[in-house]
């Protein structure tokens, strides 16, 4: 399915029955990196798996910026008349959804992100590194946007009044003591630190975000 949002033509996919979920992929990435955890997924919410401007087959040349993505998805639930739904978000989809959250909160119900950060200087030396050359030598917005963006604040994230689930992996890219800023900073939140698990490997070709999801997000240990 597509929708036009008067900005871009957003790709996007709905499955299943249940409270709106809004699931939001990283850097490079499409829609598909969630196939592994609809299955379940679907047994508990209607998922809206969008492709984000300039991935998939959304829109590919298009400005890319964190606010973008997240005013597309503002768009997209105005536009589609979604009742308030939770949105998930991972790595550069986790910072849209943060951004959503303190823009539009009046728009959604709550939040879940996994591997976002504050500022390019909370990813790890190495990574920060490796996203400045790229964006330098190859031009490439997606680098460009990692490299230089967000630019989050303490007041910001103060603002978030809906319920949000703050995840990272033992392992990921983000430092662990932004990923902690993060949840602090957010009077309603649930900070989830995974052992074990890296930037994406409970979320890329496995269903254990979908466990996570559904164990946070419904039922009697629900944040909602």
């Amino acid at each position: 399915m597509f929708l036009e949002n008067g900005k871009v033509r957003l790709h996007y996919e709905v499955s299943g029955s249940g409270e709106p979920l809004i699931m939001l992929h990283g850097s490079g990435e499409d829609i598909s990196i969630f196939e592994m955890a609809l299955p379940l997924l679907e047994e508990h919410f209607t998922v809206y798996r969008i492709d984000s401007r300039c991935h998939g087959e959304s829109t590919r040349k298009a400005p890319l910026h964190y606010e973008l993505i997240a005013d597309d998805v503002y768009r997209f639930i105005v536009l589609l008349e979604l009742d308030k739904p939770i949105v998930y978000g991972f790595s550069d989809g986790g910072i849209a959804a943060l951004m959503l959250a303190f823009t539009h909160p009046d728009s959604i119900r709550a939040i879940a992100v996994s591997g976002a950060n504050t500022n390019p200087k909370a990813l790890k030396f190495l990574y920060r590194i490796g996203y400045s050359k790229l964006s330098i030598f190859t031009y490439d917005a997606k680098s460009r946007m990692i490299a230089t963006e967000p630019h989050i604040t303490k007041e910001q994230l103060g603002k978030i009044k809906v319920p949000s689930l703050i995840m990272a992996g033992e392992k990921d890219m983000i430092k662990k003591e932004d990923t902690e800023f993060i949840a602090s900073s957010i009077p309603t939140s649930r900070l989830l630190l995974l052992p074990g698990e890296s930037h994406s490997s409970y979320i890329v070709g496995t269903d254990k975000i979908a466990h996570i999801l559904i164990e946070n997000l419904t039922g009697d240990n629900s944040l909602i």
